[in-house]
């Protein structure tokens, strides 16, 4: 079979979109299947393209049996709505136009958060009379207003019939949470062919680690401290001056320190907010490349997991807990009471406070810090149950769909 991907996130970016993506596609490569992903230059978080690679119109590469085809698009950084939309209907004319010629596609898969790229594909699907698979990764553009990015409009009203156009349209409806799926069941979609698959984690690169990368904890002074990390994208919606907010409460207790490790729209607010507060509990780390990401996980002891106080965002599942489950670190989930919330309760894998209250997530890491009992119980249960997200079941299960449109 020949899976046509269409994506505008894919190594090396690292964000939880491509690393979906590469994951998923190069296991469908192992099993004997043909994969062609079609994307841009990488240019995520910052809107900047990455060292080692440019935006011209086409490029053609192999990477772990992959099929990439990179298409020029207009690259932007994540500030302002109309950039941001000029950015994805150039990806989506441009990924269009590309996947005219790939050969023999069997499948052709779009995936969101923003839906122009899913747009293409479904035009795709027309033109080449193949099954259109939406991967819906976001409730877009419900997200859009959750985060204060822009208000409720008439643009806003457009794009939400446009969604819901292609919801009906799809062939099959793949999406990363159960909420996703009950949601667009509210909306009218037929339920039959809305399938779920949620976010998981590579097992083979994330395991327990004995102790703190010796490297980067001397190079970053994390030597003996009990270390809460934010590790990711650093997005509108996670509030991260509210962790800021908890570093600031926590300047008395010498041996904790509060790790930011990444970059996006909000990075340099934090980084200004850490500067004008003056504070030396902070440690800030730069993106780093999906390959480091483990040695930058060993340094936490637990894992911040914040979300804004929003009803979208109780829809949502953070994919980072799950790496977080294969490496045995305990999280602190601060996010609307919702589906991610109930996977951390019933796995026992970390702790969840209420979102965007600093006291708590305060008296969270201290609770951690100072049970050693409790910390190990959680630690232990998160390396039990990473087995139940293995990537490995994750694309198998994504696989089976599409050999059902076959």
């Amino acid at each position: 079979m020949h899976i046509l991907f269409l994506t505008d996130n894919f190594p090396p970016e690292g964000n939880a979109p491509a690393t979906r993506t590469y994951e998923h596609a190069v296991r469908w490569v192992q099993a004997g299947h043909k994969v062609t992903v079609i994307t841009c230059a990488p240019n995520f978080p910052e809107g900047r393209v990455f060292d080692g690679y440019k935006n011209t119109l086409y490029q053609k590469s192999d990477l772990d049996g992959i099929n990439v085809i990179r298409v020029k698009t207009y690259i932007t950084a994540n500030e302002g709505f109309v950039k941001r939309i000029l950015d994805y209907m150039s990806f989506m004319v441009m990924g269009f136009i590309a996947g005219l010629f790939q050969t023999k596609p069997d499948v052709i898969v779009a995936t969101s958060p923003q839906f122009f790229c899913a747009c293409a594909g479904w035009v795709l699907s027309v033109v080449r009379r193949k099954p259109f698979v939406f991967e819906l990764r976001d409730i877009w553009p419900a997200s859009i207003t959750a985060v204060g990015a822009m208000k409720d409009s008439n643009v806003i009203r457009l794009l939400e019939k446009l969604e819901l156009f292609l919801y009906r349209r799809a062939d099959s409806i793949i999406t990363v949470t159960h909420s996703f799926k009950k949601e667009l069941i509210e909306r009218g979609i037929d339920g039959n062919k809305i399938d779920v698959v949620l976010n998981g984690v590579d097992l083979s690169k994330y395991e327990p680690a004995l102790e703190k990368d010796k490297k980067l904890a001397k190079k970053y002074d994390l030597e003996g401290k009990f270390v809460a990390g934010y590790i990711g994208t650093h997005g509108m919606a996670h509030g991260l001056e509210n962790i800021v907010a908890v570093a600031e409460k926590l300047q008395s207790e010498s041996d904790i320190r509060i790790v930011f490790a990444g970059g996006g729209a909000a990075r340099q607010k934090v980084v200004d907010l850490v500067k004008n507060k003056k504070l030396n509990n902070v440690v800030l780390i730069d993106r780093q490349p999906k390959d480091m990401m483990p040695r930058v996980w060993s340094l936490c002891d637990v894992s911040l997991v914040p979300l804004k106080n929003s009803d979208l965002f109780k829809t949502v599942i953070p994919s980072k807990i799950f790496e977080c489950m294969g490496m045995g670190i305990p999280t602190i989930m601060s996010v609307p009471e919702g589906e991610a919330t109930a996977i951390i309760k019933n796995t026992n894998s970390g702790i969840t406070v209420q979102p965007e209250n600093v006291n708590e997530i305060v008296n969270g890491i201290l609770k951690l810090k100072n049970e050693s009992r409790l910390y190990t119980e959680l630690k232990n249960d998160s390396i039990k149950s990473a087995s139940e997200f293995s990537r490995d079941l994750m694309a198998e299960k994504m696989l089976n769909i599409f050999k059902k449109l076959k």
